[in-house]
């Protein structure tokens, strides 16, 4: 983006690029114009000037900008955009239109020009009247100036239909009740997630309870249903939102599932985090290094052997010094020796097969690896397994096949596995506030919405507005990047001012949901 806004605004050759650029297009079209950010408007400014300047490379050819956006919408701040960016080049293009409208007036002749118009879109046909209620004065109580707007926000009118918004109470990590509302938790589970806050724990437990009473008990909805009856609500009828992928996401994803509801899965992940791809990279790891006993015993207990804890302990201890894969071979339990002529297939094949090939024979063999995955884990198991399988064969399309390769490449890599969030799924989802955007659904969760600003206010530097955004003072504004704990210093790195971490500024650990 740094590189197309310079072709355009400073190199020598920038008005031939935009003269010829002039020539391709009479219209421009931007959405999401709130979260478009300095660079970008700059780009936008570069190939529209022309449509003020006179008559240009289309002679009187009407030209259009349509820009389409919502202050209160701004949301990626984080990525350099400011809702005054928006308000900025609207003013510019106003400035551009009227100078133009005119120039024209003062021509005999002259062609009929326009002025800029300013609509506001107050109508949502997708949202409940009840809901734009509690938005229009949730905005009136903290202020129209708190969300980036320059006058009083306009009413919004939603669709006549039942709506409701609810404040749940606020879940902490102490108290009888949460340890009533884990009783249907068993230890081991408990025990397992111990490394998780207490409160994470319990807010989870929490919403997948509600959400199973509301399959259980019924929930009206009258959305979608144009004969006006209420139908009962289904998983895919639930939405729940998360500030970040953090482990409360995956938290609420295993509590849906132990209490039997379906899921999506988290929206967004790291190829390498599911446990499915854990699970087949430790059997790739094993033909490619036996002898590494940590990577031995996670293949043991995957659901790809079926080992218990228990059937690990009884089998796997040994000496001092002695490695598993050699005591296993030395020993003639049922259970042992039957597991090592897969896990010997494993080594033959690992020898002549290529990395594809061989996750393939993983997944239908003898294994039956994707039926015991799916079995233990789910199925949202299969959109991670099936691209591993996309990842195999774009390694082998790319480099020479072989498995110890393949699992270099794969630990240096860092893709990203973003689940299709459709309309039409019959599950649960769980994502961010980001990844939401564009979605809808008739029931939205809220799920971590009351935790402290993860960040002190934003700061940002001035420099000359070499990129010719607008900036009324010559200086435009770039946001700093936010800074994480480990490099803050003084009062706002400690936590006195923003309590970022539990335990500081005299509130106990763990509170604050």
């Amino acid at each position: 983006i740094r590189r197309a806004a310079a072709l355009l605004t400073q190199n020598a050759l920038s008005d031939w690029i935009r003269y010829k650029l002039d020539r391709s297009f009479d219209h421009i079209l931007i959405d999401e114009a709130q979260d478009t950010n300095a660079q970008q408007w700059a780009i936008i400014h570069a190939l529209s000037d022309d449509f003020f300047s006179g008559e240009g490379a289309r002679g009187n050819t009407i030209r259009t900008i349509f820009t389409v956006g919502d202050y209160k919408q701004a949301i990626f701040g984080f990525q350099g955009t400011s809702p005054r960016n928006f308000a900025e080049a609207e003013r510019k293009v106003a400035r551009d239109m009227t100078a133009l409208v005119q120039s024209a007036a003062e021509m005999p002749g002259g062609p009929e020009r326009r002025e800029l118009q300013d609509l506001d879109l107050g109508k949502s046909f997708r949202t409940a009247a009840p809901i734009l209620k509690f938005v229009d004065k949730a905005i009136a109580a903290i202020g129209s100036e708190a969300f980036g707007l320059e006058k009083k926000a306009e009413p919004h009118f939603g669709d006549e239909r039942p709506g409701m918004v609810t404040l749940w109470n606020i879940v902490t990590d102490g108290g009888d009740e949460a340890d009533e509302d884990r009783s249907s938790l068993d230890d081991a589970e408990a025990g397992s997630e111990n490394w998780l806050a207490q409160h994470d724990r319990n807010l989870a437990d929490k919403i997948a309870r509600q959400i199973k009473g509301w399959m259980d008990d019924g929930f009206p909805l009258v959305k979608g249903r144009t004969d006006g009856k209420a139908r009962r609500a289904a998983p895919g009828d639930v939405m729940v939102l998360v500030r970040k992928r953090r482990d409360l996401a995956g938290l609420i994803v295993a509590r849906l599932y132990t209490h039997g509801v379906k899921v999506a899965g988290v929206d967004r992940l790291r190829l390498g985090a599911p446990l499915a791809v854990k699970d087949l990279m430790a059997a790739l790891r094993f033909g490619a290094q036996p002898l590494d006993d940590l990577n031995l015993a996670s293949l043991l207990v995957s659901p790809l052997c079926g080992w218990t804890q228990e059937d690990l302990l009884e089998h796997g201890y040994r000496e001092q010094g002695l490695r598993l894969w050699e005591h296993l071979r030395s020993s003639d339990a049922p259970l042992v020796t039957s597991t090592l002529d897969n896990l010997r297939e494993i080594l033959r094949r690992a020898d002549f097969e290529q990395p594809q090939a061989l996750l393939h024979w993983l997944l239908t063999g003898p294994f039956d690896g994707r039926r015991r995955l799916i079995a233990r884990l789910g199925d949202e198991a299969n959109d991670p397994i099936d691209e591993l399988l996309n990842a195999a064969n774009a390694y082998a399309g790319a480099h020479t096949a072989s498995l110890q390769g393949f699992i270099q490449w794969f630990d240096a890599g860092d893709s990203e596995l973003k689940r299709e969030s459709g309309e039409d799924s019959d599950s649960v989802r769980v994502m961010t506030v980001h990844g939401s955007k564009g979605l809808q659904s008739p029931i939205v969760i809220l799920a971590d919405a009351a935790l402290a600003p993860d960040s002190p206010d934003r700061l940002s530097l001035s420099q000359p507005d070499v990129l010719g955004t607008g900036a009324a003072d010559g200086q435009a504004k770039v946001p700093m990047p936010i800074a994480t704990k480990d490099v803050r210093v003084g009062p706002r790195g400690r936590g006195a001012v923003y309590c970022r971490i539990a335990g500081q500024a005299g509130f106990p650990k763990g509170r604050g949901r």
